[in-house]
């Protein structure tokens, strides 16, 4: 009798489904790295942020050093030593140059695969909707997190090589040994990444909704344009803070002689904060979403 039972209940079980099947082994998560890696798209994203440190450098080598102008910032100091380097190409990147690989590596994910006609052949293997969106955000996240380490990466590596190894020089005027300076340049690169994730999650979600992988790139990009252009309005008063371009430059708080957290507390809150509403609009649109593509 228990045999028959538990015979019963696996039947029920596999009814619908092929001999075998196991949703939890679909999709594969180093499958869709590996996929992704040997996109070109993933080769040119790393090539070109790996050039822009030899690029900034060869652009000092052929007019000098940066002058000062009154209130010093990390460009001026930026021939000052490796670590300085390194900050620099971190604040360059903030704002824009490292928006655009974020995006891109989250924007066009499922839209990429609607655009092939593969999207439906995933569903049809079938391979879980909420696991297919898991998969695809947890892999653009992960490039994501590579593209922001490794344009201040490379810097410091450049830095160190055309300014040798030395104390990261603040714009404050003090510095930090190059002991205290690497944990705190680490700081600053995961602050970054976590201010990026609600643009990451507006082109996941704007992914989810159309076919077009360039208009969910673009959609995202425009979007944290617009909110750096409104953050630049000072008539909004502290309506600002409610946006995330406002708290992008957060991170330079953890290079201050004594490190201050409440910026960075707040910009991350925030972008998270967003991130899960975008993603769960993401996540129920394209459950109910009629897949012909």
């Amino acid at each position: 009798m228990g045999a028959e039972v538990s015979a019963g209940q696996e039947a029920g079980r596999d009814a619908g489904h092929a001999a075998g099947y196991r949703a939890g082994r679909t999709l594969p998560f180093r499958v869709e790295v590996v996929r992704q890696l040997r996109r070109r798209r993933t080769l040119v994203i790393g090539g070109v942020l790996a050039a822009m440190p030899l690029v900034v450098l060869a652009a000092f080598a052929v007019a000098g050093t940066p002058g000062r102008t009154g209130r010093t910032t990390f460009i001026e100091l930026a021939t000052a030593s490796g670590p300085n380097f390194a900050a620099t190409m971190l604040f360059m990147g903030t704002g824009f140059m490292l928006v655009i690989p974020v995006a891109l590596f989250c924007g066009d994910t499922v839209a990429s695969e609607a655009s092939w006609s593969s999207l439906r052949y995933l569903l049809a293997a079938p391979v879980p909707r909420t696991r297919l969106l898991v998969r695809k955000f947890l892999v653009g996240l992960l490039f994501s997190a590579a593209a922001v380490t490794l344009l201040p990466l490379v810097g410091l590596a450049v830095g160190t090589a055309a300014y040798g190894w030395g104390d990261l020089q603040l714009p404050v005027g003090s510095s930090l040994t190059a002991g205290e300076a690497l944990p705190r340049l680490a700081v600053a690169v995961g602050y970054v990444f976590l201010s990026e994730i609600v643009i990451a999650a507006a082109a996941f979600w704007l992914s989810t909704a159309t076919d077009a992988p360039l208009g969910a790139v673009g959609g995202a990009v425009f979007a944290s344009i617009i909110t750096g252009v409104l953050d630049a309005i000072t008539a909004l008063g502290d309506l600002r803070a409610w946006l995330p371009a406002h708290w992008q430059y957060a991170w330079a708080d953890a290079l201050q002689p004594r490190m201050e957290w409440g910026g960075m507390v707040q910009g991350v809150s925030l972008s998270l904060s967003y991130a899960v509403v975008l993603l769960a609009l993401a996540f129920r649109g394209f459950a109910r979403k009629d897949v012909v593509s």
